[in-house]
């Protein structure tokens, strides 16, 4: 499977911009041969923009922009994974993203369980529930956002469920370039499995993303990594690769589940 990543500075409190934006980066990733794009945490409206935007730009899962977002992904004939402020039924708001396939399907959603200092606590709840596998184009994949692939506990969490891919849309600023760099990469390969670090550049007010979007392969090594600079990044998952690095490191079969709850 071919995947895209867009790496760009944010747009905030831009929606129709924003999905404008995603619809051009789909069609590129598309006449490249990608099959899945994924876009960057909050995309559709910042992330840095305070909680009464939130409040404000809030919507379902099934609202509009996610109808809009699928019949992009009908046009294109591509899979996104976009992230967005979603207004669940009690009234909460979360920080979510939804993966979106090329028949415009909503095959899943996912809402951040790990919020990240102030800036997270204030304009989102926090999600309550680890993201279920979504199986897309045969691969069995799930979603995290930013803050929470750091916490090694979610990656084993997929992994021993059978994931075989991670994507992970993120707003990762300076200093924090050493989760790029290093974090993102053990995480690939002690599970085993291919991981997508989809990021901003640029700023929004106080903020400056520090970039370095990546796919990253099972034994850990960069498949494709962007700078600091707008890009679009793209590589091609093989499955083997998966089931190879499982029989060379086998962490996950060796692993003292007795001992680790």
């Amino acid at each position: 499977m071919r995947i895209a990543v867009f790496q760009g500075a944010p747009q905030p409190l831009d929606l129709s911009g924003n999905l404008q934006r995603l619809h051009q980066q789909a069609l590129k990733a598309a006449e490249r041969g990608a099959q899945l794009l994924v876009c960057p945490e909050m995309f559709l409206s910042g992330y840095n923009i305070g909680r009464e935007a939130v409040q404000q730009l809030a919507e379902a899962a099934d609202g509009a922009s996610a109808q809009a977002v699928a019949q992009l992904c009908r046009t294109q004939g591509i899979a996104v994974v976009y992230g967005y402020p979603e207004r669940a039924a009690d009234g909460q708001v979360y920080n979510s993203v939804q993966l979106i396939d090329a028949q415009g399907q909503r095959l899943g959603n996912y809402r951040k369980t790990h919020l990240f200092g102030e800036l997270d606590r204030q304009q989102f709840s926090a999600g309550d529930a680890p993201c279920p596998l979504i199986t897309l184009n045969d691969w069995k994949l799930g979603l995290l956002i930013c803050y929470d692939i750091e916490f090694p506990e979610n990656a084993r969490q997929l992994a021993l469920a059978g994931g075989e891919l991670i994507v992970v849309p993120t707003a990762n600023m300076a200093p924090y370039d050493f989760i790029c760099q290093v974090t993102v990469r053990a995480r690939a390969q002690e599970n085993q499995c291919y991981l997508v670090y989809a990021n901003y550049c640029g700023n929004e007010g106080e903020i400056e993303y520090c970039g370095q979007s990546s796919i990253v392969a099972p034994d850990g090594s960069w498949l494709a990594l962007g700078d600091r600079e707008p890009s679009l990044l793209l590589a091609d998952l093989e499955r083997e690769q998966v089931r190879e690095g499982r029989e060379a490191y086998p962490y996950l079969s060796d692993l003292r589940r007795d001992l680790h709850r």
